[in-house]
């Protein structure tokens, strides 16, 4: 996800702070409680974590940050933690590799929620008092850290469950809607103009922001077109049939190379039985028909497959300017992010506030035709927590715009986010560009 280095700013939510600090903080208790213990170990992928190790890992953030640093007389919970649920802060600690993760089975679930009550009552401790401007500032940061962990939790449980072969529901219930209400909904893809000229983009103003949104820098964009909705799985699917994963020409070499030795034929979570027409798609609602979802969002593509798929419809993926320009002025429709309460992306009827197109913010994390880099003057900040985010720019892609697992007061139209483009676990899409 984005940098855990950010600027003073508005915390999520309203109220105190002791009040917002909860709010977050219970949130991601919400997000576990449909899980037994024995799924929290469960660790089905390199790049995904454990959501007993998210839960340990955002207590840390705080201990590590925070209370050892402007706490008098902090005790930390256990020594121990302090390399143990270290992410990758080496000037903080060595740490174990990521990909055992799942090997933790002690400290027990039953501790780490005690670690994390140790945590709160030291943080409403500090915060009761005249705390230091830089506390406030790294408390708002470690809970903007905190919703990113929430998010990756859901991703991560999702790809957890799906490898199950029982394949259980997260959430059990149906998806809102139906095919032919959400078919009605669809229309047409249409296209929205933007003239050239000299623009601007990165973070303004005083709320919150990682320092990869900044600094502000202006650009020059040519003249573009950006789809009025991001591609439908119906769309997806009409690639799918006319040879998309077979023919070379419209992948990029490492892309082609990945769908060889991957075997993909379809996005993650897309599963069609040997001999039989219809296919089903895995959810956190459990499995669904195709048939159900043609008109959401396609949903769990790498970078890769949404380029090929943009060559294969003639057009292009946006840069991330060109996307922030668009966005200006828009507001997040609750429904398509985890406020809604769907965990799958739904078509969205109508653009949200003074916007020109449908579910920018929401729904799925858009790929965009930029690597992640550095903005003109970017540099990151001293110490150990500028290790979240300048030493990543490196082989990674930009996305855009917020997912259905992403709360509302986490997005906004300058954020970052950034994955390797083999990368499918997320919730990405693509939305087409032309020029």
């Amino acid at each position: 996800m984005a940098s855990a280095t950010g600027t003073a700013g508005a915390l999520p939510g309203s109220g105190s702070v002791v009040d917002r600090l909860g709010t977050v903080r219970q949130a991601s208790l919400a997000l576990c409680a449909p899980l037994t213990p024995e799924d929290m170990m469960v660790q089905s992928l390199a790049e995904a974590s454990p959501a007993k190790w998210h839960l340990a890992h955002t207590s840390w953030f705080f201990e590590t940050f925070v209370l050892r640093e402007f706490l008098p007389g902090y005790q930390p919970f256990n020594p121990d933690f302090l390399w143990l649920f270290n992410s990758y802060y080496n000037s903080v600690s060595d740490q174990p590799q990521k990909k055992l993760r799942a090997s933790f089975s002690r400290p027990s679930l039953g501790e780490i929620l005690d670690y994390r009550a140790h945590v709160d009552a030291a943080l409403g401790q500090l915060f009761r008092g005249a705390a230091p401007a830089e506390a406030t500032r790294r408390l708002t940061l470690g809970l903007h850290h905190e919703q990113q962990h929430g998010e990756l939790l859901l991703t991560d449980i999702k790809h957890a469950l799906w490898s199950n072969p029982l394949r259980p529901a997260y959430r059990h219930g149906g998806l809102p809607g139906n095919d032919a209400a959400m078919t009605r909904q669809l229309g047409s893809q249409t296209w929205v103009g933007f003239a050239e000229g000299l623009r601007e983009i990165g973070h303004h103003g005083d709320g919150f922001a990682f320092d990869n949104e900044a600094p502000r820098h202006r650009i020059w964009l040519g003249s573009f077109e950006l789809a009025s909705r991001p591609v439908s799985s119906a769309e997806y699917l009409q690639f799918m049939e006319d040879g998309g994963y077979t023919r070379a020409d419209l992948w990029l070499a490492e892309g082609w190379d990945a769908v060889r030795r991957e075997g993909w034929r379809a996005p993650l979570y897309w599963h069609r039985e040997a001999g039989a027409e219809e296919w089903t798609v895995f959810t956190l609602r459990g499995e669904q028909l195709l048939s159900n979802l043609l008109a959401a969002p396609v949903c769990h593509l790498s970078y890769f497959e949404a380029d090929a798929f943009a060559r294969w419809a003639g057009m292009q993926l946006p840069a991330e300017g060109e996307w922030e320009v668009a966005a200006e002025g828009c507001a997040p429709d609750v429904q398509d992010l985890l406020e809604g309460g769907s965990l799958h992306p739904l078509p969205s009827p109508a653009p949200a506030g003074t916007c020109m197109a449908r579910q920018l913010f929401g729904g799925v994390w858009e790929w965009t035709a930029s690597a992640y880099l550095g903005y003109p003057g970017y540099a990151a900040v001293p110490g150990a927590l500028g290790e979240y985010n300048g030493k990543f720019m490196s082989s990674q892609m930009v996305l855009r715009g917020g997912s259905v697992a992403t709360p509302a007061t986490h997005i906004r139209p300058s954020y970052r986010n950034f994955f390797p483009p083999h990368t499918r676990w997320q919730f990405s899409g693509v939305r087409l560009a032309r020029r």
